[in-house]
């Protein structure tokens, strides 16, 4: 059995038991608590805490997804049998329509009728097995799981403490005894009930609704449904393992593969190379990568690889714009490895300090210092390198703060994220274009065209909206010719608060999904509300008038997910404000 048969045979198996697909979200996630979307729940996280309504938004209480998703805890990790940054996760959820007895028979049911499988033994929730002192010691046994599982004739239960509770640590959000499947020894499928809301303290309160949120490994599946011994053997890696040169080991092919899936997914979903955040992430795979051109491997192939295995399914990956993106950063990082790699020759052992240097100077992560290191960097671990960078940024927030005032000026909303004072000026004016972006698409599309997300960073900015095919190159220019013509006439850009009802009243755009107070803040384009070019409810920050912005250029127009396009565009030349 196929990736892709596992893949339909698991949508159409819970879409005939009711569930609605929902496409995957992107890799950079709404959810501001973590970087990148590590699960299937996270796009689902406001429908478990009653801020959204899912009946409203997908018809159903239940739905069923393929999620992409990328952890960078498990980057030094990967090279082994098992570890990876990107992987696929398959996921059943339900917001109050199903809970323990009906999720655990479509697990049972799904993998031993439909995948053929034999279920070893499960796990379940125990308070015994709970350390003294842990905030999930006072959960009670899940005993209704057991009792589920015996009826299926599972009979190989086994009681585990902290291992099968999920829940954040350190922030705040749903969560829940699990119930894990083990299929040949092997985790496959973890089951979520989420019946508590964790706070920041990790105090617990019953949700509301309980709910089901589940995920299971594409490739750990394929691998045991296709009788391999390790994921790398499964068809979603032989095609890109085959064709690597042999002067690399086992384990730097395992590497080049996973990262070479990683870099096309977070390229194709708005991330650029840069030294922060997400970017960082994809610079670190990226160099790794371009070190390994050395000794012959084609990283255009790779790339084509990971694109014709994928594409089908993932409609978004760009073949031209990934190689773009890879080249550029090629052509910019060459010169400095090369200065780095003979600046690392001199040097007999290399400690965090120096490889911070380093790092700092001439762009060589960790990763790529320990694979070209050899015995220089044996002595030197992740933990000590970035104590040494957290110094540095440390150093570099009160240079900032000294520079402000003392306040910094950092700004993350979310949506906007800026470190400087410079930064936060560009992404302000970002954000006031996408309200004028979103109009002019009502405009020329003659539809709603309601907003689906965006984000906006100093190195990019990203608008999502529904709208159901590609825009031909004539709206695109109309759309264009629209916002800057809006930016020329340099319009006063005024908030007002108002009751929510008249704020509807007003015309004002929202969000038809989200949970609004009673008195909310709406911005508009123009001299009163009333006249208004644009105005939306939203938190802000905006320029005072639109001539801060900018020349406006669309720089491309894509898919995001079914039903939903993206526009990009970057930052703008900032012209003379004429207002006043």
């Amino acid at each position: 059995m196929t990736s892709t048969d596992i893949r339909k045979k698991f949508l159409k198996y819970f879409e005939e038991r009711g569930h609605v697909i929902v496409p995957s979200s992107s890799l950079i996630p709404d959810d501001t608590s973590v970087l990148l979307t590590t699960a299937g729940m996270q796009q689902f996280k406001r429908y478990y805490t009653g801020e959204l309504d899912a009946e409203k938004t997908f018809g159903s209480r239940s739905v069923a997804s393929v999620q992409k998703c990328f952890r960078t805890s498990d980057i030094d990790e990967v090279g082994d049998e098992s570890h990876l940054t990107f992987f696929e996760m398959l996921g059943n959820f339900s917001f109050g329509g199903y809970f323990k007895k009906e999720a655990i028979a479509y697990a049972h049911d799904f993998l031993t009728k439909v995948m053929g499988l034999m279920i070893d033994c499960v796990t379940v929730f125990d308070p015994e097995k709970v350390p003294a002192g842990d905030w999930r010691k006072d959960v009670p046994r899940d005993d209704e799981s057991a009792a589920e599982w015996r009826k299926l004739g599972v009979t190989d239960i086994r009681p585990d403490g902290t291992d099968v509770f999920w829940g954040p640590t350190g922030s705040e959000g749903p969560c829940g005894p699990t119930t894990e499947v083990y299929v040949r020894g092997l985790e496959v499928w973890n089951i979520v009930f989420n019946q508590f809301y964790a706070d920041r303290e990790q105090r617990l309160t019953p949700l509301g609704t309980p709910g089901v949120d589940t995920g299971m490994g594409l490739e750990r599946l394929a691998m045991v449904a296709q009788e391999k011994e390790s994921i790398f053997e499964t068809d979603l890696f032989a095609p890109l393992l085959e064709p690597l040169p042999d002067s690399l080991s086992v384990r730097e092919k395992r590497i080049v593969a996973d990262h070479g899936r990683g870099i096309a997914f977070l390229i194709s979903d708005g991330v650029e190379p840069s030294n922060k955040e997400t970017g960082y992430v994809l610079r670190r795979l990226m160099r790794r990568l371009i070190v390994l051109m050395r000794r012959g491997l084609d990283v255009s192939r790779l790339l084509r690889a990971v694109v014709a295995g994928y594409h089908d399914f993932y409609r978004e990956l760009d073949e031209r714009h990934i190689l773009d993106t890879f080249q550029r950063e090629r052509d910019e990082f060459s010169l400095a490895l090369e200065r780095g790699l003979r600046e690392l020759e001199k040097m007999k052992e290399v400690d965090a300090k120096q490889a911070f240097y380093l790092y700092q100077s001439f762009g060589l992560p960790y990763e790529v210092l320990k694979d070209v290191g050899g015995a220089k960097t044996a002595k030197l671990n992740r933990e000590a390198f970035d104590a040494e960078y957290a110094k540095h940024q440390e150093i570099s927030r009160a240079g900032a703060g000294k520079k402000f005032g003392g306040h910094g000026l950092a700004l993350d909303t979310g949506e906007l994220k800026a470190g400087t004072d410079e930064e936060m000026q560009r992404v302000v004016r970002l954000h006031t274009a996408t309200h004028l972006l979103h109009q002019a698409l009502r405009d020329v599309l003659h539809t709603e065209a309601p907003q689906e997300g965006s984000d906006i960073t100093p190195e990019r900015a990203r608008f999502d909206f529904g709208f159901a095919r590609k825009l031909t190159d004539e709206e695109r220019a109309e759309v264009e010719r629209i916002v800057n013509e809006k930016i020329k006439e340099d319009l006063p850009v005024r908030k007002v608060e108002l009751p929510k009802e008249e704020a509807e009243q007003s015309g004002a755009l929202h969000s038809v999904r989200d949970v609004y107070p009673d008195t909310v803040s709406v911005y508009y384009v123009g001299d009163s509300l009333d006249t208004a070019y644009s105005k939306e409810f939203c938190g802000g920050p905006h320029v005072s008038h639109t001539g801060e912005i900018g020349t406006f250029k669309i720089t491309k127009e894509e898919s995001a997910a079914r039903g939903i396009r993206r526009i990009r565009f970057a930052p703008f030349r900032t012209t003379r404000r004429t207002g006043g």
